[in-house]
């Protein structure tokens, strides 16, 4: 039996909509390439078409080379099941994979088809081998693959509003659940890849956008089936505000990964960005979600609070066993993730990730080791 540790690192979301951005990987790039395997989350299409497939407030298509600076960083491997990724169409979907390839990253969760986009990555890690599936649980249903369309891999989540008062229009509890079809693809998916390899990790790209530390049912619901089928650990993102750390049944649920480099400017009004779906969406974010961009990075028009983020850690021993921790980061005022090597500078980020799993309900442990923080299960 071997007894060498594989070291896979996984971070949330990646939009690069600028023209240079390889810089914003600099503090990161020598943790990432000393990695066995890291995985990242493409956020929008890389694509030089100009289709507008989007019902929603659509990305602007990312440039084509910064693909490449992906794997520059140090990633071998990214999840495409995400609400932008059909933005451009089949076409940005047809690039992203293709340009992706062509750096050396190999990609799950989007496809010319739904087969296509459900297909896991498998990697050989020593005597080991590493199974990653990727699924959107947050729609539009317009980015869904099917047997004859290009999409993401999903899973379809319905919402229930029960009015509780004799208060018609007055505030709802909500409830949400994997419709049944769905859920059932979805763990028959896991099954099958636990029954290939040794090690299953399952992205998901989910939860309430900007809202820090609240996570809907069927989050819980869909990670905890993942673990029941066979998965080892859950990773997830798309909110761009971190969530808590859960254990459970002794596997890591990363609830979000929050942003990592998410540098644009299409979120901000104004300039070129004076689209009314733009316009509304900017007059909205606030009544939504109660924060209002800083407005000296006028790149990045997220949470304050989502500058707080992580380089998730899973280890596998030699005999398949499997630890998690994580690097706490900080999101500086360029938009870059400074990686917080040292107790003292990690302090806040590693306050703020126990505060938000405990207002979610999580027991876990966390403990500083030497560069990194330690994340265990209620004693």
């Amino acid at each position: 039996m071997s007894t060498a540790i594989h070291t896979i690192l996984a971070v949330g979301d990646l939009v690069l909509d600028e023209q240079e951005v390889g810089h914003y990987f600099d503090a990161t790039r020598e943790i990432f390439h000393a990695a066995d395997l890291a995985i990242a989350q493409i956020e929008v299409p890389h694509t030089t078409s100009t289709e507008c497939a989007s019902v929603d407030v659509p990305a602007p298509p990312a440039p084509v080379h910064n693909v490449a600076e992906i794997a520059r960083a140090g990633f071998g491997v990214a999840t495409l099941a995400g609400n932008h990724i059909y933005d451009c169409g089949p076409q940005g979907i047809r690039d992203t994979i293709e340009l992706a390839a062509a750096a050396g990253i190999r990609t799950t969760g989007a496809g010319e088809n739904l087969e296509a986009a459900r297909r896991p990555v498998i990697t050989e890690l020593g005597e080991r081998r590493v199974g990653l599936l990727n699924y959107n649980c947050v729609g539009p249903r317009e980015s869904w693959a099917t047997s004859k369309k290009a999409g993401c891999a999903f899973v379809k989540v319905l919402t229930h509003y029960e009015l509780d008062s004799a208060n018609p229009g007055g505030p709802p509890s909500v409830y949400s659940f994997a419709e049944p079809a769905s859920y059932e693809a979805f763990t028959a998916d896991v099954r099958a890849l636990a029954a290939e390899v040794d090690v299953v990790i399952v992205a998901l790209h989910k939860g309430i956008g900007h809202l820090p530390a609240e996570i809907a049912a069927y989050e819980t619901q869909l990670a905890h089936a993942a673990i029941d089928n066979g998965a080892h650990a859950v990773i997830a993102h798309h909110a761009h505000i971190m969530r808590g750390i859960e254990f459970y049944r002794g596997a890591p649920v990363f609830h979000g990964l929050g942003n990592f480099v998410t540098v644009t400017n299409a979120l901000s009004a104004g300039g070129d960005n004076t689209s009314p779906e733009r316009l509304a969406w900017a007059k909205r974010r606030k009544k939504l979600f109660g924060f209002e961009p800083d407005p000296t990075m006028p790149n990045y028009a997220f949470h304050p609070e989502s500058r707080n983020t992580a380089i998730a850690v899973l280890e596998i021993d030699g005999a398949g066993a499997l630890e998690a921790s994580f690097i706490p980061c900080w999101i500086d005022q360029s938009a870059a993730p400074q990686p917080l090597r040292d107790e003292a500078s990690a302090a806040p980020v590693l306050a703020y990730v126990e505060s938000i799993s405990r207002e979610a309900g999580f027991g876990t442990r966390f403990t500083w080791d030497t560069d990194r923080v330690r994340v265990a299960p209620p004693a």
